[in-house]
């Protein structure tokens, strides 16, 4: 999915992989820590995790999860779904790459 959307009155572009049943959002998905800095951590891949709760227990202005397809992209999925990527405001025109989640997901990149 890639949409153009209104957000802080300029337009930005979102994308994801409507993969909803695997998301978490950002503030529950399992993560492991990699270093004694609370900044290295990494997001475990799928494969790694059973589907996402329908409510993971997270609200942006008071949209939580959608629960079905025709409701993507909500608040909830561009502030806190850890598969919706934003553009700055008024960057709608720059490519977003869909993020990998086949993979771990590191905060920081790895060398």
């Amino acid at each position: 999915m890639e949409k153009i959307i209104t957000y802080f009155n300029q337009p930005a572009k979102v994308n994801c992989d409507e993969n909803c049943k695997k998301a978490w959002g950002g503030s529950n998905r399992p993560r492991v820590n990699l270093s004694d800095d609370e900044d290295d951590w990494c997001y475990l891949s799928d494969d790694e995790l059973g589907e996402a709760p329908s409510d993971p227990g997270t609200y942006e202005g008071g949209e939580g999860k959608p629960a079905h397809k025709n409701e993507v992209p909500n608040k909830w999925c561009v502030r806190e779904c850890e598969r919706c990527n934003i553009s700055n405001p008024g960057k709608s025109h720059l490519p977003l790459k869909v993020r990998d989640f086949s993979q771990r997901f590191y905060n920081i990149p790895r060398k």
